[in-house]
């Protein structure tokens, strides 16, 4: 981890002063876990979680906001400020400040969507097919939350059929008993024509 996150320190900014890292892949794949562990070892990195930018309204419908809130204002080197969501009330909670440190972590489904690329300094997919990964995020969130999830399944289906972000992976992560394993992603194999449509590899969901 802590290679990993040497690596991360010595990347060119690539959004103003920041270098913005994606950490994507399906819901219950452990993005949250390793986002959180990464941060450490970057010795307290910022973590903007998409849950916080997401809403039962627009569970992927949160670019606009994304990108007005956060990455804009990070553009110019300025603190961003956004308002988190909260899933239990379905509300907006006060503005919270996400300050344009040198390594700032994104984590969520979606993070690495191509209004995102751009802006990034490195995409990483965390990869575990999305059978486990979504049978994962069941079991984490209870029966209070079945519906959602049905719901949730039929969205991340469209979303990464229309929008994939594995195929733009710089690195892929892997987790086993022993911890965390890094390996190049498809964007160092596949070639610069990312015009072809690809397919989510070990994680389609098609």
């Amino acid at each position: 981890m802590h290679h990993l996150a040497s690596a991360l320190r010595n990347l060119p900014p690539s959004c103003g002063p920041v270098r913005l890292v994606a950490v994507d892949g399906h819901a219950g794949s452990g993005k949250t876990t390793f986002a959180g562990r990464l941060a450490g070892a970057l010795g307290g990195a910022p973590v903007l979680h998409l849950d916080d930018i997401a809403s039962h309204e627009e569970l992927f419908g949160w670019t606009g906001h994304l990108l007005t809130q956060v990455i804009e204002p990070l553009g110019r080197g300025e603190t961003a400020r956004y308002s988190p969501y909260d899933w239990r009330d379905r509300r907006f909670g006060p503005s919270r400040p996400l300050p344009p440190a040198p390594v700032v972590l994104v984590e969520g489904v979606g993070a690495g969507r191509r209004a995102l690329r751009p802006h990034l300094a490195r995409l990483l997919w965390m990869e575990l097919p999305h059978e486990e990964s979504w049978t994962r995020g069941r079991a984490r969130d209870g029966a209070e939350q079945r519906d959602f999830w049905v719901r949730w399944v039929e969205e991340e289906r469209e979303h990464f059929a229309e929008d994939p972000s594995r195929p733009y992976a710089d690195l892929l992560v892997t987790q086993s008993q022993q911890g965390y394993e890094v390996l190049p992603g498809p964007v160092k194999t596949i070639g610069p024509d990312h015009g072809v449509t690809h397919r989510d590899g070990p994680s389609a969901v098609c």
